[in-house]
């Protein structure tokens, strides 16, 4: 397989509303570091994505040596790895920080996925899902009593990867997590709805098929 990219960059698979792909995207865009975008729908992947990576999940990164990351946390730590302005990777490997992503990535991603999606799923009753997504999401809110972030009062490798799952959540019915009692969380996840950083990686793009030319991200 030829792992050169028409313009020597790494190659980039994603799915723009994919919570994984994007964590990944934002500390692409923080770190500077340009790729071939190619966006894909994940009911219809591409072949050569799925020669990169059997598994069939963004993201998936191919660098210029042929290398494959197809790990959203490992996409997150090549990119802050060769450029990290803004010192995200300080809580990185703190107590705190490891296990909300454990929990982030395992138990609410489980139920989010079950209220999110519940038709998707046999028996399964999205109000018990819900609920159990809120044990999670009052935890987070009660992080942010003391400071402005998870973290601290900026922006760190915490709050990027918690929050695509989060937003995911509020998406799910957002009448209903407007009217939660998480003033914090609420607020927190307000800012990054708003904010430049977000916007920069929710671009639209055309899906991209064999053959195509791929956008720089």
């Amino acid at each position: 397989m030829d792992h050169k990219s028409k313009n020597n960059l790494p190659i980039l698979y994603s799915f723009r509303r994919c919570p994984y792909a994007m964590r990944a995207r934002m500390a692409i865009h923080i770190s500077g570091q340009k790729c071939e975008l190619r966006e894909v729908l994940l009911r219809d992947k591409p072949p050569s994505m799925l020669e990169y990576s059997a598994k069939g999940t963004v993201p998936v990164l191919i660098l210029q040596d042929g290398k494959v990351i197809d790990e959203s946390l490992d996409v997150i730590d090549w990119a802050l790895n060769l450029n990290d302005p803004d010192d995200w990777q300080r809580s990185k490997d703190t107590k705190k920080t490891k296990e909300l992503i454990k929990i982030n990535d395992g138990e609410f991603k489980y139920h989010l996925d079950r209220y999110k999606y519940s038709k998707r799923y046999d028996n399964e009753d999205p109000e018990f899902h819900r609920k159990n997504c809120l044990k999670f999401i009052e935890s987070v809110n009660n992080e942010l009593n003391n400071s402005k972030y998870i973290f601290d009062d900026n922006i760190s490798y915490a709050d990027i990867v918690l929050l695509p799952f989060i937003r995911q959540f509020r998406i799910a019915d957002i009448e209903w997590f407007d009217s939660l009692p998480y003033n914090n969380l609420k607020k927190w996840l307000s800012g990054f709805l708003d904010s430049t950083l977000l916007n920069s990686i929710m671009k639209k793009y055309d899906l991209w098929k064999e053959g195509d030319k791929s956008i720089v991200f």
